[in-house]
């Protein structure tokens, strides 16, 4: 259902009145401040990734409103420490979203959607005079995985990338062989390391080949947890415990799985 700019503005202006109430009302809420919703609200967004992977509109719907909450918690705590309100907010995102999408509201030209991520990165670099650097917008609390991603994806923004995509599988089996080296000599230490420089790879073929990484590795992760369960359904109807079961045994189930996928 679509509602008109008027009944927008309204909705929004009820959820901030009713919050006003609460902060003032509710002593769960009248005691939160930044430090303590913190990790609620990084919870809300994992949350609201889940229901994105799911493609559920009403838990969408539903997980939009308890990140919407937070945002307005952290805004009303601003306004009450005289910082900052949400129109302030509001206000800021506008104005850079304009000066960011100069191909939009100026005179920049940008014919697809890399040339505006090229773009964008070179705007942000001027936005601190220049001296902000390419990889200090990643935060670093991200997983990562998206971090490696996002790190891989501002690097080639600014041409820091491979001339042909198709290079990218060389290093990726240059890892692979100084992993199996690592092994090889016991070094644990260094075992890690050259993980580490495998997935970065895999990561970066990935980007290079249209896939993100880590909505890739959470659709095989759903994917395993259902092979997986209908492993343990099985050993359920056999009255055993999965750690019962050969790994034959297992392999079969686990087939039987992929058939009815």
């Amino acid at each position: 259902m679509s509602h008109t700019r008027t009944e927008r503005l309204e909705a929004l202006g009820r959820v901030i009145d009713t919050l006003d109430v609460l902060r003032v009302k509710c002593p769960w809420d009248a005691k939160q401040t930044n430090e303590s919703l913190r990790p609620n609200s990084i919870e809300e967004v994992y949350e609201l990734a889940d229901a994105l992977m799911a493609d559920d509109p009403a838990n969408i719907r539903k997980e939009l409103g308890d990140v919407l909450l937070h945002i307005l918690f952290y805004s009303k705590i601003a306004d009450e420490q005289g910082r900052f309100d949400i129109a302030d907010v509001a206000d800021a995102l506008n104005s850079k979203l304009i000066f960011r999408h100069p191909h939009v509201f100026g005179r920049v030209q940008a014919d697809d959607a890399q040339q505006v991520a090229e773009n964008w990165e070179k705007i942000k670099l001027r936005e601190k005079g220049g001296n902000r650097t390419v990889l200090s917008g990643v935060p670093s609390a991200l997983p990562s995985l998206i971090k490696a991603f996002r790190i891989q994806e501002k690097a080639a923004n600014v041409g820091f990338d491979w001339e042909e995509r198709s290079q990218v599988w060389d290093k990726v089996e240059e890892e692979t062989t100084e992993v199996r080296r690592a092994i090889s000599d016991g070094d644990k230490a260094q075992v890690e390391a050259e993980f580490g420089d495998l997935l970065f790879a895999v990561v970066n073929a990935a980007r290079l080949y249209g896939v993100n990484p880590d909505t890739a590795l959470e659709h095989t992760n759903a994917k395993f947890i259902r092979r997986f369960g209908h492993i343990e359904a099985c050993a359920a109807a056999q009255g055993r415990s999965v750690a019962d079961l050969s790994l034959d045994e297992m392999e079969a189930a686990w087939q039987d799985a992929k058939k009815e996928e």
